[in-house]
């Protein structure tokens, strides 16, 4: 039996090495780290968690809760993972990065039916069954070879990292714990916040205005940054309200010295289980390290912060999809190729390992011969995957799972739910719900199946 060989072990690359290994197929899983870092990886583990460690959120009939089951219930090993590693994060899904790492090496590692080959690959083997998840970080070398293979030039854009403290150096006389509007899935108060007032979130404003920056790869004026990812300092030069508008909204926390909202809040969140570390959520910046200590002992609460790692820019790689590969995530021109993760333009942690996961499970259809059949466009499965193939070219960026990337209800239920966002979220679900199971009743791999956490019905 070929080995179906797989480039990357981060999300997307894990997760389509587990399924076509589970699917019974032999398969080379590739990874370059330690042997070439990138300038964003701190380790050589896998699935290593770069910008955040958050999955998104958890509240039912959300879109990426939506997706989130999709895949728990295809056997999602990194879904699993992410349950071992589960730290409290309000309504989201946030995990301890070191020990999610470890539950996927580990898995691997052991699988009897993969190898893992330490080492950068330079080129795109040229025989045999290939999915191509080297990530955003993709090396220059390979990125070339992407290049000619897929007769296209490579697109870029800019994403980022957030710092983290350590919890200990947060002064918590001045700082709160609380979850917006109270919602945590166990109700706890999963946050640390930080509230300022008006004086100090405009001196705040004026320090990252005129703070240092790092210079980017690729000239300023040609740096498009991922709308969903800004960095802070971009978001300030928008307009003097629009962090209060976006990161540090204060919707839904009240101070508990005065009893009123905040003018501005900035939320910390638990990195990880031991709760020593706490990452500054939607702060992703590439301010240089010095000001970025300055400027953030100027948040109430964080003067004397301890910072574990700063904020970073690194630029992310991806393929014009919509030009290149089909709804099977297959390149066009060469079937035997497949694109997942990042750099098939999707855009967020779930949304990697989905693609890695549908991937892995098309790659096993191929080596075995049968017929590679597409998600419903009810599903979130369905509908990101026809997102990053059928989207305009020309203007193409990645994009996040959300209620608008799936089909609109039918005029009658458009009608009757009109006035009910809630009811109308948890239509699409129950739909993507059914069609959902229709689809898996000719696919193989029920055993994975897990008949909880259906949809709910629309009464």
């Amino acid at each position: 039996m070929e080995f179906i060989q797989v480039i990357g072990a981060g999300l997307a690359g894990c997760e389509a090495a587990f399924q076509a290994a589970e699917a019974g197929h032999r398969v080379i899983l590739h990874e370059m780290r330690p042997h070439k870092t990138t300038p964003a990886h701190q380790t050589a583990d896998f699935g290593e968690l770069v910008c955040s460690n958050s999955l998104k959120t958890e509240l039912v009939n959300s879109a990426p809760w939506l997706l989130k089951q999709e895949m728990r219930r295809l056997g999602s090993l990194l879904m699993n993972a992410a349950e071992t590693a589960r730290v409290p994060g309000g309504h989201a899904l946030t995990v301890d990065r070191a020990i999610f790492s470890a539950e996927i090496h580990r898995t691997l590692e052991n699988h009897p039916n993969i190898r893992v080959e330490r080492g950068e690959v330079e080129s795109i083997p040229d025989s045999g069954i290939v999915i191509v998840a080297s990530g955003p970080l993709t090396s220059d070398l390979l990125a070339a070879d992407i290049s000619r293979v897929t007769g296209s030039t490579r697109l870029f854009f800019y994403d980022s990292i957030s710092p983290i403290v350590a919890a200990d150096s947060v002064d918590m006389s001045i700082a709160f714990r609380a979850s917006r509007y109270g919602k945590s899935l166990d109700g706890t108060d999963d946050y640390i916040n930080c509230p300022l007032n008006k004086e100090q979130y405009e001196a705040f404003i004026a320090a990252v205005r005129t703070a240092e920056f790092y210079e980017p790869h690729i000239p300023e004026d040609k740096t498009p940054f991922f709308e969903g990812c800004l960095p802070i300092e971009e978001i300030a030069r928008r307009g003097p309200d629009t962090l209060r508008f976006g990161p540090m909204k204060p919707m839904g926390l009240i101070d508990p010295r005065t009893g009123r909202r905040p003018w501005a809040v900035v939320q910390l969140r638990q990195e990880n289980l031991r709760a020593d570390s706490y990452n500054l959520v939607g702060f992703q910046n590439h301010m240089k390290f010095g000001d970025q200590a300055r400027v953030f002992r100027l948040i109430p609460g964080l003067e004397h912060a301890e910072f574990l790692r700063f904020g970073q820019m690194h630029r992310n790689t991806y393929i014009n999809a919509p030009l290149l590969i089909a709804d099977t995530l297959q390149l066009k021109t060469a079937p035997r190729l497949f694109f997942a993760g990042q750099i098939c333009g999707v855009e967020g942690y779930a949304e990697s390992i989905a693609t890695g996961l549908l991937a892995g499970r098309w790659a096993a259809a191929l080596a075995e011969g049968r017929p590679l059949r597409p998600m419903p466009r009810e599903t979130a499965l369905g509908s990101l995957c026809h997102y990053i193939t059928h989207a305009e070219a020309r203007t193409f960026q990645p994009a996040n799972i959300t209620f608008d990337l799936l089909p609109p209800l039918d005029e009658e239920a458009r009608h009757k739910l009109r006035h009910d966002k809630k009811a109308r979220h948890a239509e699409v679900c129950r739909r993507a719900a059914v069609a959902f199971e229709e689809h898996l009743d000719s696919e193989p791999f029920e055993e994975h199946l897990d008949s909880e956490n259906v949809a709910p019905v629309l009464t």
